[in-house]
Parts: C-alpha cells; sequence; structure tokens
C-alpha cells in the first residue's frame, strides 16, 4: 500500500504546486508621467544637497582624513620597525 500511496501524493502535490503558482500578474502597460518623475528627481537631490551641506558643516570628513593618517603613519612605523628588527 505504501508504494501506491508515494506516487499519488506526488501527483497530487504537483497539481497543488501548479494551482498555487497560478496565471501570471497582467502587465502594466502605463508607464511613470515624467512629472512625477522630475519630481521624485528633485526631492532626492534636495536631500542629497541638504546632507552634503550638514556634512560640510560639521567638518568631520577633514578630521577623520587626519586622524587616520596619523594613525596609519604610525602603523607603518611599527611595521617597518618589527620587519626589521632591532638595529
Amino acid at each position: 500500500m505504501g508504494t501506491r500511496f508515494l506516487p499519488a501524493l506526488f501527483l497530487v502535490l504537483l497539481v497543488l504546486g501548479f494551482e498555487v503558482q497560478g496565471a501570471p500578474p497582467p502587465q502594466q502597460d502605463e508607464l511613470p508621467s515624467p512629472a512625477f518623475l522630475t519630481q521624485v528627481q528633485e526631492s532626492l537631490s534636495s536631500y542629497w544637497e541638504s546632507a552634503k551641506a550638514a556634512a560640510q558643516n560639521l567638518d568631520l570628513y577633514s578630521k577623520s582624513t587626519t586622524a587616520m593618517s596619523t594613525y596609519t603613519g604610525i602603523f607603518t612605523d611599527q611595521v617597518l620597525s618589527v620587519l626589521k628588527g632591532e638595529e
């Protein structure tokens, strides 16, 4: 009974799987209006400009690059002294 049950179960699950997939949704023929796209572009551009202005006011970039160059120099000196050894 077990060997006849498996193919029947497989077929039922296969049919149910195809039923769940169903027909693909119809494609939309409408494209977004150019006015809407322009509005989205202007909004994103405005957000980007305000974020850049805020970052420049904080002067975070120059401070962080100065710190990173200092620590990079220290790290480089340490690596070179380890590779050369004590003189």
